[in-house]
């Protein structure tokens, strides 16, 4: 497939392509994902992590070496996690970037009040999260998600390939069909990067102020907003 450049003048509607990627990769493998993402978008692809692991960063950077990887700095997050992030940078052979809010915590708090992320988190991820991130996304045409089935209701219906009418662009999520067994499977086969974290009860991990530890055999997101009813932080609603 040769690369598309949307901003020019597309063969064809980028959501009809989505559509008919979705059906024709419906049984494809994440790598036959990947590769077609690739394929299709060449430098106009990214992919988002949270830096929870690396198992999209190396199946996206040994099909296309120096792709973007975004990361969302929300000015909350883990050591750890930030540990991760610049030890992604220096293993795989990708290029790390860094985005940040508007406004930094400090801003944020003299703005809206302390600990907006307990009183209103809607708002403190659309702030730090959100909006961030679609103001780098302007500057493709397609990204990559690291998005499961299995992780949340909201989720179950997900494809591998689908049209984002809110950002006008291609989202493909290569291991939306993976359990969690799968994913370990890989980490264990490629000797993946895994935030130091995960094996301390966090297995699925956002902001520090919004992420607790979770008990062996739980919800893996049930530490994720705990007691708030919120279950997704509003990129992919």
């Amino acid at each position: 497939m040769t690369a598309l450049a949307w901003r020019g003048d597309p063969p064809q509607p980028p959501e009809l392509l989505a559509a008919q990627a979705a059906q024709a990769l419906a049984d494809a493998t994440a790598e036959e994902i990947v590769q077609w993402a690739a394929d299709t978008f060449d430098d106009r692809l990214c992919l988002t992590s949270s830096m929870t692991d690396a198992v999209l960063i190396h199946l996206a950077s040994v099909v296309q070496p120096g792709i973007d990887v975004i990361f969302l700095d929300t000015g909350y997050h883990f050591a750890e996690t930030v540990g991760t992030r610049d030890a992604v940078a220096a293993v795989y052979p990708v290029n790390v970037v860094n985005v940040i809010p508007e406004r930094t915590v400090a801003e944020q708090d003299a703005e809206f009040g302390e600990r907006l992320y307990a009183r209103n988190p809607d708002l403190c991820c659309a702030m730090r999260k959100v909006r961030p991130l679609e103001r780098v996304l302007g500057q493709y045409d397609a990204w990559l998600t690291g998005l499961r089935r299995e992780e949340t209701p909201s989720r179950r219906h997900a494809k591998a390939v689908e049209w984002d009418a809110r950002r006008q662009m291609v989202k493909v999520n290569p291991i939306i069909s993976w359990t969690q067994d799968q994913v370990d499977e890989y980490i264990d086969a490629h000797g993946i990067l895994v935030n130091p974290l995960v094996s301390e009860g966090y297995p699925s991990i956002g902001c520090a102020t919004c992420t607790l530890r979770i008990e062996p055999g739980a919800d893996p997101r049930s530490g994720r907003w705990a007691g708030t009813g919120k279950s997704e932080c509003g990129i992919h609603d």
